[in-house]
């Protein structure tokens, strides 16, 4: 029993020291191949807190997508000061909004739009889909995916880019699965890369959560772009050539 006793006592120590080195950033699952992904890049949000993004440029980052808005009303307090500095430090940015289930798409673009429409963003715009930290009052899946589609189209409408879709499993299951085709995916994937097969071939993929790297406190995602530099730039410059100016 003593024995018994002692080796699952061990197995928990195993458990709780690979969960805390985990959580400090030291080990993750993912370790992309960078000869097959060099296009590397982070999202952020004020949860980061100030970033000294020269610094974050250092560690040979190409991309970063900042956090503009979420639902109808919130805007995220760091937006502006994220977004001139990585611009500033040389990284191609992208605006994303956190789509909340519960409130009207095309309000939910609007507030979106009054932060973005008038920037140089060299990224398209993001609709972050997850169940994670939304509202729990929304109505059916049904429901979701119309005002999904309102935001979606607003906003295409409006900046003349088609938006990414950044999500979960579980939305990608839940909500988009036989839907939007037509948008390039963003999924997040934390344990493997994401097959093909789930809702089409991937154009970002966030990799890891809790990475550390200089010029962020604390943790941050981390993503990679299908395909290699010579791609990258090409992508960018094919969303400035599908840009249309707004009226």
């Amino acid at each position: 029993m003593n024995t018994f006793l002692s080796a699952v006592a061990a197995v928990l120590l195993l458990l709780l020291t690979a969960v805390e080195l985990y959580r400090a950033g030291i080990v993750r699952v993912n370790y992309p191949d960078e000869d097959r992904f060099p296009v590397w890049g982070i999202d952020v949000s004020h949860h980061q807190g100030a970033i000294d993004w020269p610094a974050v440029r250092e560690n040979g980052l190409a991309f970063a997508f900042i956090k503009a808005t979420e639902g109808a009303t919130h805007r995220d307090t760091r937006f502006s000061e994220n977004w001139t500095g990585a611009g500033e430090a040389g990284l191609a940015r992208g605006a994303y909004h956190f789509f909340t289930f519960c409130t009207d798409g095309v309000a939910q673009a609007e507030n979106f739009l009054a932060r973005t429409a008038e920037l140089a963003a060299e990224l398209p715009p993001v609709a972050d889909v997850e169940f994670a930290g939304n509202c729990k009052r929304w109505e059916s899946v049904a429901a979701v995916r119309r005002e999904l589609g309102r935001f979606l189209a607003r906003v295409e409408e409006r900046l003349g880019r088609r938006p990414l879709l950044y999500y979960t499993d579980e939305a990608a299951h839940e909500i988009l699965d036989g839907h939007f085709h037509e948008h390039p995916r963003w999924p997040r994937s934390v344990v493997g890369e994401p097959p093909d097969e789930t809702l089409g071939a991937w154009t970002f993929w966030q990799y890891a959560d809790n990475a550390r790297i200089l010029g962020i406190r604390g943790p941050v995602d981390l993503n990679v772009f299908r395909g290699g530099r010579d791609e990258f730039d090409g992508f960018v410059r094919a969303r400035w050539e599908e840009h249309v100016s707004p009226p």
